[in-house]
């Protein structure tokens, strides 16, 4: 019975709307529905591999992904040894606390605080960089700079949550091991690279294992809070042109035929991920 909800929230919500990829190979309109509509077998994918904005689309997603997946991992992996070299513990909870809190907030919320702090006129960022001299930068309107801002304000509002799972695999390590090091004259910086990090490998193999599933997943409620046409060249992914091909231009056969190809790729990136991860982390769902 307590399993019942969830079940039911995944096949009204997950496999319900499944029902609707038929109209990747049709040339849906609403008022025919799905089983008046005209077939057209492969021509919406045809089509959209002649798009001329279809190599760009990629490129944005698998770059933005890329580098959220590298910097997701790389960031949290720092900032828990760092803390692990914290001995007084009302500071490192306090720590904690305060890197955990942009986790549990929307990017609705984000996106407006991103927008008033990165703004090229009165934003405290550009106000810092204009006091050292330099010209302020329209991070959310430059082709050159969006890119890396969602990437970075991305890593600020996750790594604090990713760390939870390296500073437990740190809570896991037999003190008795740092103890002999002592013994034999390790310093601190040599106690992390022949003991802490050794430790933790099992888990950062793991996790980058997983992560190789969300390489076509580069975060659409992000992108679409804070993209706008000046910055489509580089900012725009699948699911912003997914969402302005069906919900805006009302294209829904070609946007459901885009979602479709990602999902085959995303769940053949997957799968992959997951017998990596069995193969060299000893994982397994079931």
């Amino acid at each position: 019975m307590m399993v019942l909800p969830g079940i039911l929230i995944v096949l009204v919500y997950q496999y319900g709307p499944m029902f609707g990829l038929v109209m990747a190979f049709e040339d849906f309109k609403p008022v025919h529905g799905f089983f008046q509509s005209s077939w057209v077998g492969l021509d919406n994918f045809s089509y959209i591999l002649n798009m001329p904005n279809l190599s760009r689309v990629l490129w944005n997603t698998l770059f933005i992904a890329s580098m959220k997946i590298i910097g997701g991992l790389l960031t949290p992996i720092i900032v828990s040894l760092l803390l692990n070299e914290l001995r007084i513990e009302v500071i490192k909870r306090g720590i904690q606390t305060l890197i955990y809190l942009p986790h549990f907030l929307s990017w609705i919320i984000l996106g407006g605080v991103m927008i008033d702090i990165l703004s090229p006129s009165g934003g405290i960022v550009n106000q810092m960089i204009t006091f050292f001299g330099f010209k302020p930068i329209f991070f959310l309107g430059n082709v050159q700079w969006f890119p890396f801002t969602l990437v970075i304000s991305d890593i600020w509002k996750e790594f604090g949550f990713s760390t939870i799972v390296f500073l437990a695999a740190l809570s896991g390590i037999n003190p008795a091991l740092y103890e002999a090091a002592v013994v034999d004259g390790a310093n601190r910086w040599r106690q992390t690279w022949s003991i802490t990090i050794p430790a933790i490998l099992p888990i950062i193999v793991l996790m980058v294992t997983l992560s190789l599933g969300q390489v076509l997943n580069a975060g659409f409620e992000q992108v679409f809070t804070l993209y706008n046409p000046l910055v489509y060249e580089s900012g725009d992914i699948i699911d912003t042109f997914v969402y302005r091909l069906g919900m805006v231009n009302a294209q829904y056969s070609i946007a459901t035929a885009v979602g479709l190809f990602k999902s085959i790729v995303s769940f053949l990136l997957i799968s992959c991920s997951y017998y990596l991860a069995y193969r060299f982390a000893n994982y397994r769902i079931f």
